[in-house]
């Protein structure tokens, strides 16, 4: 048989328990066909992957991509170009469009766009809000629908879902996996009358404080282990939140952002201000030493980039009227290699919370292994590259990141995405066949 592609002599990194081994990887059409020795078989194209390590495909699991509604700071087209660049094959983007992604019709209206300007594989999160309840478990089957979506606190219209009630019965309706950025609205109100008059961005830690989180954390676990609802707690930031995660039950899973393992409180304000914004906030470096514990001993499940961007001019407005979130889909791999180089985790943990994890608490279909009969959608990364962000080569809309400039070590030099070479070094080459990701049934 004659393979599209083989990537030769690449160390093979396959999540947590594997250790490298120098394979080869035969592609037909989509799928990985043959992994082993296939150096004497015939291909239309060949990678040598000498030195280089190929991953799983990563996948990131939480991104803001503005569209429709908001695509002067981003658009599906240019973050897809930005994951591709990163080293990302498939993407979860969350509903706060305008429109709001709470039916089946925005869904629908982002599946096609993403098929006709995507460049890698995407699916999309239904928001809940106390209006669409009764729908919730009849949205989550949808194709191209990875899950729902709850705002306890930093959000505004629909979307804002802060009383209990509403939340066991919005946990109530529906099987899969519910994604939950947990922070307490009631507090959060009292804190901004707090700090309205600040003008500082290092207060943003103290109005959006830990117990603003760990009181929204503590709420949403109970309920979810009451009505037995798998729940995925978004960006945890806080070191009482990961202590209380560490003896979560089996329901429940993690995420940690790029940006809170690498940018701690008061410096990375006074250094990028209000470019470091974001919901919740980046906090000191006593709460960033427990999320890495919390990758250590094993509470933390996946890291997601939060990618949220705004423009620059929204950006500079003065603090608390400056939005929160900035780009990250394209930093978050080059951030967590340069960790690895600095023998701050495992390449093996890394490969498992961005790779073998996303897709197991998703139950995304035949994605986060390199294996027979999987998707042909790799990345490969170069562990001895060493160079930094220029800010041409940022494909977000947005245009800006605050990583630019930063030097890191280890950085993805080619990305695959169903069987495609849709990224070599360092350059887009094409926009491959995308898809939407497939769900296993609950």
């Amino acid at each position: 048989m004659k393979f599209d592609l083989i990537l030769h002599d690449g160390k093979i990194m396959n999540g947590v328990d594997e250790y490298p081994q120098n394979l080869d990887i035969g592609i037909k059409n989509d799928k990985i066909i043959s992994v082993g020795d296939l150096k004497n078989e015939a291909s239309t194209k060949k990678i040598n992957c000498k030195n280089l390590i190929v991953l799983p495909g990563v996948i990131d699991t939480q991104v803001h991509f503005r569209e429709p509604g908001l695509t002067h700071k981003e658009d599906i087209e240019c973050a897809s170009k930005a994951a591709v660049m990163g080293g990302v094959t498939a993407f979860c983007e969350m509903p706060n469009t305008n429109p709001l992604t709470t039916s089946e019709k925005e869904l629908n209206w982002k599946l096609l766009k993403a098929k006709n300007v995507s460049w890698c594989d995407y699916s999309f999160f239904i928001g809940a809000t106390p209006n669409n309840i009764l729908k919730l478990s009849e949205y989550e089957k949808l194709p191209g629908c990875v899950g729902i979506k709850i705002f306890m606190g930093s959000s505004t219209g629909e979307l804002l879902v802060q009383n209990k009630k509403n939340l066991f019965e919005i946990l109530s309706n529906g099987q899969k996996r519910i994604a939950v950025h947990a922070e307490d609205e009631v507090r959060l109100k009292q804190r901004y009358n707090l700090f309205k008059n600040s003008n500082e961005p290092v207060d943003h830690p103290k109005l959006r404080d830990p117990k603003s989180a760990l009181i929204a954390t503590k709420c949403i676990m109970e309920i979810a282990n009451k009505v037995k609802r798998p729940l995925h707690l978004l960006h945890i930031s806080t070191a009482s939140e990961m202590k209380l995660l560490k003896s979560k039950s089996q329901l429940i899973t993690v995420e940690v952002t790029p940006q809170h393992l690498t940018l701690s409180s008061p410096d990375c304000y006074k250094e990028n201000g209000t470019l470091v914004q974001m919901n919740p906030p980046i906090r000191s470096k006593y709460h960033q030493k427990e999320l890495w514990n919390g990758i250590y001993n094993g509470t933390v499940d996946v890291i997601g980039s939060d990618h949220a961007p705004h423009t620059l001019e929204e950006k500079n407005n003065d603090y608390p009227n400056s939005p929160s979130g900035m780009p990250g889909i394209q930093t978050m791999l080059p951030l967590m290699l340069n960790e690895v180089s600095k023998k701050k985790m495992k390449l093996s943990k890394l490969v498992d919370l961005l790779c073998r994890r996303p897709s197991e608490i998703y139950k995304m279909k035949s994605r986060g292994l390199i294996q027979e009969g999987y998707k042909a959608s790799l990345t490969v990364v170069d562990l001895n590259l060493s160079r930094s962000l220029d800010p041409i080569d940022i494909m977000s809309r947005c245009g800006w990141s605050p990583f630019t400039g930063k030097r890191l070590n280890g950085w993805p030099v080619v990305t695959i995405i169903n069987g495609d070479i849709v990224m070599y070094k360092n350059k887009l080459v094409k926009r491959p066949n995308v898809y939407p990701v497939e769900f296993d049934e609950y």
